[in-house]
This record gives C-alpha cells, sequence and structure tokens, in this order.
C-alpha cells in the first residue's frame, strides 16, 4: 500500500496587500470603541480611530517589519504607503509611516514629490499623520539631499494647511543638525502671517526644539520679530524659558499700539479719587 505523502503549501508571499490586511487585522484585535471615542477630542476635524495606543501602533509595524525586511524594499514601502494612507483611520496610516521611516537608507529625492502629492490628496489631514510622518521621512530626505530645501521654502504659502504644517515640522529634528538652525528660523518666519492656530502651535513647537540648541539665539530672534509673531506661536516657543523670562518676553513683544490701548483703557476705568 502507497502511502500518501502530505503536500506541503508554500507560504503566502507577504506582499503590500497581504501586509496591510494583517496591520489592520491587528488593529481590530486591539481595537477600543472607548478611546476611539477619546481621541476625537484632540481634533477639530472629525478622525476615525481603532483606538488602539501608540506604543501598540508601534508595536505592530515592528513585527510586521520584522516579517518582511529580508524581502521588501522601498519600492514595496511604498505601495503599503498607497494602500493604507488613503484609509481614514489613524492607526493605519502610522503604520505605514513608521515602515516606510525603516527604508530611510533608500529614500530617492523623488520621494519628497510624492509625500507632496499625499499631503495634497489630504491622505495625512491631521495634525497627528504629519507630526508622525515629517520630521522622519521629510527630515531625513532634507538632510540627505539639501537642494530639496529650496522646495520647501515653498510651502508656507501653500494653500493646503498640511503642507503648510508640514513645511516647518519637517525641521523638527533637523534643528539638531548643523547648518539647519538658520533655515529653520527662515521657515519660520515665512509662516507668520499664516493665521492657522494648527500652523501657529507647530511654528513655535519647532522654534521651541531650535531654542534647545541656542537659548541666547532663539531670545535675540523673538525679540526682533516681536509684534510679528502670533502670540500662539510665541507661548509655544518661550515654553523653556524660566517663568520670569517669559513675562518679559511676552511683553516686549507685544504690539506697541496694543500696549497703548491698554495703557488708555486703564486710565479710562480708573476710579475718580
Amino acid at each position: 500500500m502507497i502511502e500518501k505523502q502530505e503536500v506541503s503549501m508554500p507560504p503566502t508571499p507577504l506582499t503590500p496587500q497581504v501586509i496591510a490586511r494583517q496591520a489592520l487585522e491587528k488593529l481590530r484585535a486591539q481595537a477600543d470603541p472607548e478611546k476611539a471615542r477619546q481621541v476625537q477630542k484632540y481634533f477639530r476635524e472629525t478622525v476615525r480611530s481603532f483606538g488602539v495606543t501608540s506604543p501598540a501602533v508601534r508595536a505592530i509595524a515592528a513585527e510586521l517589519y520584522l516579517a518582511i525586511k529580508k524581502e521588501w524594499s522601498i519600492a514595496q514601502a511604498l505601495h503599503l504607503c498607497a494602500i493604507l494612507f488613503p484609509r481614514p483611520e489613524l492607526e493605519a496610516k502610522g503604520i505605514a509611516a513608521l515602515i516606510l521611516a525603516r527604508y530611510k537608507k533608500e529614500f530617492p529625492p523623488q520621494l519628497f514629490g510624492q509625500v507632496k502629492e499625499w499631503l495634497e490628496q489630504n491622505y495625512l489631514a491631521n495634525w497627528a499623520s504629519v507630526d508622525i510622518f515629517c520630521p522622519e521621512i521629510m527630515g531625513t530626505l532634507l538632510l540627505r539631499y539639501p537642494e530639496l530645501v529650496k522646495e520647501i521654502k515653498t510651502w508656507p504659502s501653500h494653500p493646503n494647511r498640511w503642507v503648510k504644517r508640514a513645511s516647518i515640522v519637517s525641521f523638527l529634528k533637523l534643528t539638531k543638525k548643523e547648518g539647519f538652525l538658520d533655515i529653520t528660523y527662515e521657515q519660520a518666519i515665512a509662516l507668520f502671517p499664516v493665521a492657522d492656530d494648527l500652523i501657529q502651535k507647530a511654528n513655535g513647537w519647532v522654534l521651541r526644539e531650535a531654542g534647545k540648541r541656542d537659548m541666547a539665539r532663539l531670545k535675540k530672534f523673538l525679540l526682533s520679530h516681536g509684534p510679528a509673531i502670533p502670540r500662539t506661536t510665541l507661548r509655544y516657543a518661550i515654553e523653556r524659558f524660566a517663568q520670569p523670562k517669559r513675562r518679559e518676553l511676552l511683553l516686549r513683544t507685544k504690539a506697541k499700539d496694543t500696549q497703548k490701548t491698554k495703557s488708555t483703557r486703564n486710565k479710562i476705568f480708573q476710579p475718580e479719587r
């Protein structure tokens, strides 16, 4: 009697479609509807979330990367982004961005244009997605290809708010790199006229990081541009100064007409003696 031999099936190829499906399955398995509702409180625009914590999202991304790192190149990582970025869930976008960041040694300069297209298409249409993606991905591109700085300098005038936010958040980690502090301050100045608090907060955040490199320079910069700086940006930028210095900077950077108006108001409403 001839025994039947078991035929082993070949392993399923780990294509971007398969990894995207696995990512979503893992996110659904850890989904927490109550946490998802809480997430919305941090956003003005409507966002979708599985309610999975940031550490858990990073753990899923790391696990998936271990499965593909010997097989994939940046081409597959970009394909994964093309699948997951259009999805509405924050965590799906986050996993795609975290996996793409693993391929930073392969980043071509053409990725810069692809990033801009993703932003223009509103695939990263919230502050969290932009802030996860841009410091790592865009920061790497700008560091590796300094010629791209000329292009990103045009982004502050772009009509899309997420392109605007990316134009400054991309420099977050670069404030620590030699030669990028000047560019960061130039980019900050270009965003001062933007009347969008999501841009103003991001601008102040990056200026605060620039101050870690040189607090004296940040102080001089703030005093030099004074009234031109949106107050939201200023308050974020001065957070690392001691409280007396913060009060001083808030006062010395006020518009003169504002101070005059306040002084006049105080005189008008002084009680008669």
